[in-house]
C-alpha cells in the first residue's frame, strides 16, 4: 500500500485530493489530507462582505463535505516536513510516511511584519479583509463611517488575487455613491508597484479606471511603518500618505511549517519548477497554488489550471515515467468594476492581458478588458461552480492553457 499524502485542505488541497481519489485503486493507495482548520471558505466572498452583498455564512462550508470517503481527513496543524525521512510531523503527535507529497498549505497575510501596523488600532481604523474576521469587522465599521481619506495599502508583492484590491476600490466607489455620500469619501491606492496592476496593457486600463472614478494612486511606494497616532503610513524613503481609514494588504507569506522544515525562501514560498509543479530539489514532492514561487498570480484560477497539470504529472510519476505536462501560467480573473458590471483579464506567464472575447472568439459571453453586465454575473455565478464543480475536481469546459482565440492583439 502507498500512501498519497496532502497537506493543505483549501482549494489546490481539495482539488487533487478528488482527481486522485477517482484515479487511483484504493486497494494500492491510500491518500490522506491534512488541515489545521475544519472550515473551508470561498475566498473570493471575502471581497463582497464589508459591503454586504455576502454574509460569512454565505462563504463558508465543512473541509469534510468536499471529500470523498476513501479520503482519509486529518484535522491538526503540521509541525514539519522531512523530505529526506519522507515523513512528515502533525501537531497532534503523528508521524506519516509518505509515497508522495502534494504541498498545498497556501498564504495567509502578516500583518506583524510591518511596524506599527498591529497594534491597538487594528481592527478600529485599520483594517484587513483578506480573512473572515477582518472582512466582517470591516464591514461593521462602514456602516457607521462617515466619511474621510479611506487608503487602501499593498504592502509588498506577491498577494493573493492582485486584483483584489482594486476591486475592493470599485466596490466602495458605488457603495458610498449608493449611500450618497461618495463626495465625503476620498478613495487612495497606495501600492509598491508603478502602476494600477503588474501587466502594462491591463494596468493602463484599470489606472483609467481608478481615474474615473475618482480615486487617486500613489504608486512605487515601499512602505516601511505605519504611524497609528498621527494616523499616516510612511515608506522607506520618508514619504508618507496620510489616512482617517486605512485598509491594508500586509504580507503575505506561506505556512510557517515551510520555514521550520527548511523549504522556502524568504517568504515560505517553496521553490518550484513553473511549468511541471515539481518541488525543486526534492524527491516525490509537488507543490500546488499559493504555497509555491512559480510567478504566477496567487488566484483560485491558477489553483484550477494547475490541477489539470499535476494531476496528468503525478500519474506519470507514478508509473515512473517524467513528466510532461507543462503549466504555462494562465491566469484567469474576473474584475468588479461596481454598479453590477465587471471586467475580466485572461494572461500567462509570457502573455499580458488582452481585449477581445472569451471563451468563444468573436461569441463571448465574457468580455476581455471591457466592463460589462455579464462580468459581473460571471463572477457572482462562479461561487456556484467552485462548490459543485471545481472543489470536486470535475472538469471544466476552459482550456487549461490560454489560447490567443477571440484576442487583439
Amino acid at each position: 500500500m502507498r500512501h498519497m499524502l496532502i497537506l493543505g485542505g483549501g482549494t489546490g488541497g481539495t482539488i487533487m485530493a478528488n482527481k486522485l481519489a477517482n484515479a487511483l485503486d484504493e486497494r494500492d493507495w491510500r491518500i490522506t489530507i491534512v488541515d489545521g482548520t475544519d472550515e473551508h471558505y470561498y475566498q473570493p466572498g471575502f471581497l463582497f462582505v464589508p459591503f454586504g452583498t455576502y454574509r460569512m455564512r454565505d462563504i463558508v462550508r465543512p473541509r469534510r463535505q468536499y471529500l470523498p470517503g476513501m479520503i482519509r481527513y486529518i484535522l491538526s496543524g503540521i509541525e514539519r516536513i522531512d523530505p529526506e525521512k519522507k515523513s512528515v510531523a502533525l501537531a497532534n503527535g503523528e508521524s506519516m510516511r509518505y509515497d508522495c507529497l502534494i504541498i498545498a498549505t497556501g498564504t495567509d497575510i502578516h500583518p506583524e511584519q510591518t511596524e506599527g501596523l498591529l497594534d491597538d488600532e487594528w481592527g478600529r481604523s485599520k483594517f484587513d479583509f483578506y480573512t473572515p474576521r477582518g472582512a466582517e469587522r470591516l464591514g461593521q465599521f462602514l456602516k457607521s463611517w462617515e466619511g474621510g481619506k479611506l487608503v487602501v495599502s499593498i504592502t509588498e508583492m506577491p498577494i493573493k488575487c492582485p486584483v483584489a484590491p482594486l476591486e475592493f476600490l470599485f466596490l466602495a466607489d458605488a457603495y458610498f455613491s449608493e449611500r450618497g455620500m461618495r463626495d465625503k469619501v476620498d478613495l487612495h491606492l497606495v501600492t509598491p508597484l508603478s502602476g494600477a496592476f503588474t501587466k502594462p496593457t491591463s494596468s493602463n486600463v484599470l489606472g483609467e479606471f481608478l481615474e474615473r472614478k475618482g480615486i487617486s494612486v500613489t504608486p512605487d511606494f515601499g512602505l516601511g511603518r505605519v504611524d497609528s497616532a498621527e494616523k499616516k503610513i510612511l515608506a522607506w524613503d520618508d514619504t508618507e500618505v496620510k489616512y482617517d481609514l486605512l485598509v491594508s494588504i500586509p504580507t503575505n507569506m506561506g505556512d510557517p511549517v515551510i520555514a521550520r522544515s527548511g523549504m522556502g525562501n524568504e517568504l515560505n514560498f517553496i521553490p518550484t519548477d513553473k511549468q511541471t509543479l515539481a518541488a525543486e530539489g526534492l524527491e516525490d514532492v509537488f507543490v500546488i497554488g499559493d504555497a509555491s514561487n512559480v510567478p504566477a498570480s496567487k488566484a483560485g484560477s491558477v489553483v484550477h489550471f494547475q490541477s489539470e497539470i499535476l494531476f496528468e504529472n503525478i500519474m506519470e510519476h507514478i508509473e515512473g515515467r517524467p513528466p510532461r505536462a507543462h503549466f504555462d501560467g494562465h491566469a484567469n480573473c474576473f474584475i468588479e468594476s461596481g454598479f453590477g458590471k465587471g471586467l475580466l483579464i485572461d494572461f500567462n506567464y509570457e502573455t499580458e492581458p488582452l481585449p477581445g472575447a472569451f471563451p468563444l472568439p468573436g461569441v463571448g459571453p465574457f468580455t476581455l478588458l471591457r466592463e460589462s453586465t455579464i462580468n459581473h454575473y460571471g463572477k457572482l455565478m462562479f461561487r456556484w461552480v467552485y462548490w459543485n464543480l471545481l472543489l470536486r475536481g470535475v472538469e471544466l469546459p476552459i482550456a487549461n492553457e490560454m489560447l490567443m482565440a477571440g484576442k487583439q492583439v
